[in-house]
């Protein structure tokens, strides 16, 4: 009966033992929260849902929490949750630009360290340790400035934009919106198709049956190009290098690039989904007590035309 005892003690010590064990490895794990849009919104998107994954995984000893909708409202609860289950860092890419002042001053008495990727959010550089980010306005002005220098003789275009209030829907729209304003371009059309293809081909079907003219397509990402460039196919409307209609895009997938260089596209601009590593570099210097030696990271981006393109940018660029 006694050795039954000590066999029944040593097991539970050796039980013991072996939870502590598992807790101290859990615990020299950095949990951090990710919120983030769905990968199902684009090529980009997948790319950079994919990153995150890779960098902020357990073999980097990361526990990762993720959350991803479209939705500003359901980003900001999800955003709040991690903060109340007490995340370590608060990594966003918001799906829009205002109404997280709240969220992140919670975050910040909270000890939460956030981070901001992808996308700016409106808010006091206080708030936020850092953000590795696109410059969505430069796209947007890099793009008019390459349809600019086409020289058309007019410009008449069907705008389709992102989703609203984005910093990417803003950034791209400003450019155009200064050139409307200039009196340099005429807007057929300015829609949103919240980033969806399937939306962008019935605005252009719209605009082709209601008999305007139209001699640019602007598409905020590539899949709502792909949508427009459907459109006019099955109108019979020829389009590209060589067509009657301009057609540009962002984001840079493999298969969007491959259209520019058939010269079926003629314009596609880069937007980098890749910010995980440098986040990740970042937080591993905080968490050796070091100060971040900046505050904003912009990705160096550029853009891509029908006349220049080359198979090598397409197997270094594209997604």
């Amino acid at each position: 009966m006694k050795k039954l005892i000590i066999l029944a003690l040593s097991f539970v010590l050796v039980c013991s033992l072996f939870l502590s064990a598992t807790a101290f490895a859990t615990a020299d794990e950095i949990v951090v929260g990710i919120v983030n849009n769905p990968p199902s919104e684009s090529g980009y998107r997948d790319a950079n849902v994919k990153d995150f994954e890779r960098v902020f995984s357990a073999e980097n000893k990361y526990s990762a929490k993720t959350f991803y909708s479209i939705k500003n409202d359901e980003q900001l609860n999800a955003a709040q949750q991690f903060i109340t289950d007490g995340v370590d860092y608060l990594l966003i890419s918001a799906a829009e630009t205002t109404g997280w002042d709240s969220v992140l001053k919670n975050a910040q008495e909270a000890g939460v360290k956030v981070f901001l990727f992808d996308r700016m959010i409106d808010i006091d550089e206080s708030m936020f340790e850092a953000a590795v980010v696109s410059d969505m306005a430069k796209e947007g002005q890099l793009a008019v400035e390459w349809l600019l220098a086409q020289n058309l003789d007019t410009y008449k275009i069907i705008h389709i934009q992102g989703a609203m209030l984005s910093d990417a829907q803003i950034g791209r729209s400003g450019a155009v919106n200064e050139q409307v304003a200039a009196g340099k371009f005429e807007l057929v059309v300015q829609q949103t198709a919240t980033w969806d293809e399937a939306k962008a081909k019935e605005i252009v079907e719209s605009v082709i049956n209601s008999k305007q003219e139209f001699n640019v397509i602007y598409a905020e990402n590539d899949g709502m190009a792909r949508g427009a460039v459907a459109a006019l196919d099955e109108a019979g409307i020829t389009h590209g290098k060589n067509g009657d209609v301009v057609i540009m895009g962002f984001d840079c997938n493999t298969w969007a690039l491959e259209e520019v260089l058939a010269g079926n596209w003629n314009y596609d601009g880069q937007c980098s989904p890749f910010q995980a590593d440098v986040i990740s570099e970042m937080i591993q210097s905080l968490e050796k007590g070091e100060t971040l030696p900046t505050k904003i990271v912009i990705s160096e981006e550029r853009g891509f035309d029908a006349a220049t393109i080359t198979r090598e940018d397409i197997d270094k660029y594209g997604l």
